[in-house]
């Protein structure tokens, strides 16, 4: 069994959506160890204010950070994320990849439109599918390497409760679950030293909910003749159950990513986040049949369903 890679220090990660939640913490808790970091964001001020944070803590000697902005659903924004690390980090060799960026959203395939359901899809899949393929050739020179892609438990379980619904974003989920669990054996077979992590995350505080937001009303705008205002009241009211879906959350960001490289370092190619997480898992397996039908609650009652208004 190949070893796991319990030592960050002076390996070189690259993180996508490091600019906030989950991507930010591990981010801080890598270069806390000496491991250089390169993220990539769609907003330069929010991975700068992780850069801040992660130079605020001090950094160990050696340790570098580049950001760089990219939307991980355009392939070749990615592959120009992958020359600022090339160059940015001075290296042929990345050690870890975080497939991290993500937005919620999307909503039903009947009555969603069209145009915000594959923008979700073409972020949690693709971005996930463009990254690996993209930094392939640099994982493979490395002496030892490992890629964690982030599902969620809308990767084993398609619903956020019985009256909504929500297909963009599971399909997308399970996507990158069944590609994770494909790649072990790929892995195995034609590159040996590289080995993955599935990450299922439950309810976990981040701005999730505050970014889909945004991404959706820049799509309305785009698509829209004469583009959509967001009054201030709506605003508020997104900005509200934004900060309550984060607030409110069982797990928080840092926890996570601890929980995320915990797993790195025991080479556990299945990651559940959160004891909701853990908790659902349980439930989905012991009741297959019964988990889309309208009467079956979650375990955890409400705690993924959108927040009240």
């Amino acid at each position: 069994m190949i070893e796991p890679l319990r030592d960050f220090a002076g390996k070189v990660a690259v993180i996508t959506g490091g600019g906030t939640g989950m991507g930010r913490e591990l981010a801080k808790q890598l270069t806390a160890e000496g491991c250089s970091v390169a993220l990539c964001d769609v907003s330069m001020a929010n991975m700068e204010e992780t850069k801040r944070q992660c130079e605020a803590a001090g950094l160990p000697q050696g340790t570098r950070i580049v950001c760089h902005v990219a939307d991980v659903s355009d392939e070749a924004q990615l592959q120009a994320f992958q020359r600022a690390v090339a160059d940015g980090l001075k290296t042929e060799k990345v050690h870890l990849l975080f497939n991290n960026a993500g937005i919620g959203g999307g909503g039903g395939f009947v009555r969603g439109t069209r145009a915000e359901w594959e923008r979700t899809f073409n972020v949690c899949w693709y971005g996930v599918y463009y990254s690996c393929r993209v930094f392939l050739p640099m994982l493979l020179k490395a002496e030892r390497a490992h890629v964690t892609n982030t599902s969620s438990v809308n990767g084993f379980w398609a619903s956020i409760g019985p009256n909504e619904a929500h297909t963009a974003y599971p399909a997308a989920k399970f996507a990158v679950k069944g590609f994770t669990e494909a790649l072990l054996t790929d892995f195995r077979l034609n590159a040996p030293h590289i080995t993955a992590s599935v990450v299922m995350p439950g309810h976990v505080g981040t701005a999730i909910m505050l970014n889909t937001h945004t991404e959706m009303h820049t799509i309305r705008n785009a698509v829209t003749a004469g583009g959509v205002a967001l009054d201030e009241d709506r605003r508020q009211r997104i900005e509200k159950v934004g900060r309550a879906f984060e607030e409110r959350a069982p797990t928080s960001a840092a926890e996570a990513a601890t929980i995320i490289l915990d797993g790195v370092r025991a080479n556990r190619w299945r990651i559940l986040v959160g004891e909701d997480a853990q908790i659902i898992d349980k439930a989905v397996r012991a009741e297959p049949e019964r988990v889309y039908d309208a009467d079956w609650r979650n375990p955890m009652g409400l705690s993924l369903e959108k927040p009240a208004r």
